[in-house]
């Protein structure tokens, strides 16, 4: 199996969780938990497994200008990137987040062209164009988008949650070909369990945890092992072998899945609407990564 297919398994796989916790972790906030002590227990979670995983893998050891990249792409990654999203959902509608996140490919897609010099080819703007098209038919036929002065605050912080992972992803990019992904991860996990401390620590201490029920805790877990600790580590692992074109195009999976899962408990019904986004959304992502794996390898060769 090459490592390219196994980038592509990763992400998918990664996509599953995501969505998958949409259903999961449905009415976690706030009645339960606040955002911020969410975060802070998913950074301070995701970092204590990522240091016992290294305990069992071989991990490399980093150069000091390398750990200072790591700590500042972890104000981009996992810092940013967890608040505003998190908080940013909870002052606007979940449809609203689910369309401002597609823009991330779009800003994934800029910033590529700019630092890493990728060239803009027609493969690639067709499969985004026809990803978009797939994703926004399907979220707009679900329910009512509305941009407005009750939502604007959280639609702004979905935005820079989508800007942030978008610098992240195309940043972190050169130092995954320099380390395997727990040595990045565990590091990076640590210095995001550093920042968010004076930022999610008081309302964490603060949670009425003898309210939560069984669902709760067990959504809660969800969180912190799947959509965290199990997503960052495939969606970087699949960096390591795949442009950062491919990896974002991957959210774009997310709607669709979420709705095949909610057709399967019996929470949705399948449409023609829907078999038509999906299939969009997948010519979308092969004509995007057809281009790209000629480009991995160049990169893979020169290095």
């Amino acid at each position: 199996m090459s490592n390219a297919l196994k980038g592509h398994i990763a992400l998918f796989a990664a996509q599953i969780v995501y969505a998958l916790n949409y259903t999961i972790a449905k009415g976690l906030m706030p009645h339960f938990i606040s955002p911020l002590a969410l975060v802070f227990l998913r950074i301070v979670g995701a970092c204590i497994l990522f240091w016992v995983l290294s305990l069992f893998v071989k991990t490399q050891k980093v150069k000091p200008a390398d750990l200072k990249k790591m700590m500042w792409l972890t104000v981009f990654g996992v810092i940013i990137n967890q608040v505003f999203f998190i908080y940013g959902l909870s002052l606007t509608e979940p449809i609203n987040s689910a369309i401002i996140m597609i823009s991330n490919p779009i800003i994934v897609f800029i910033f590529t062209l700019i630092v890493l010099k990728e060239r803009i080819t027609f493969l690639k703007v067709s499969g985004l164009t026809l990803a978009i098209c797939g994703a926004l038919t399907l979220i707009l036929f679900k329910g009512n988008f509305e941009l407005g002065s009750k939502t604007i605050k959280g639609d702004l912080m979905t935005l820079i949650n989508a800007t942030s992972w978008a610098i992240f992803v195309v940043m972190v990019k050169p130092v995954m070909q320099t380390y395997n992904t727990v040595t990045v991860m565990r590091w990076m996990f640590l210095f995001g369990t550093i920042y968010i401390m004076p930022i999610g620590l008081y309302d964490t201490l603060h949670t009425n945890w003898h309210a939560f029920t069984g669902h709760a805790v067990f959504a809660t877990c969800f969180v912190i092992v799947a959509t965290t600790f199990f997503a960052y580590l495939l969606n970087i692992y699949g960096l390591q072998s795949l442009s950062p074109n491919v990896v974002s195009m991957y959210i774009y999976l997310q709607p669709f899945l979420a709705s095949f899962f909610a057709i399967l408990m019996g929470e949705d019904k399948l449409t023609p609407t829907k078999l038509f986004s999906g299939a969009l959304i997948i010519c979308g992502l092969y004509l995007v990564n057809y281009k790209s794996n000629s480009t991995t390898k160049k990169i893979v060769t020169h290095d």
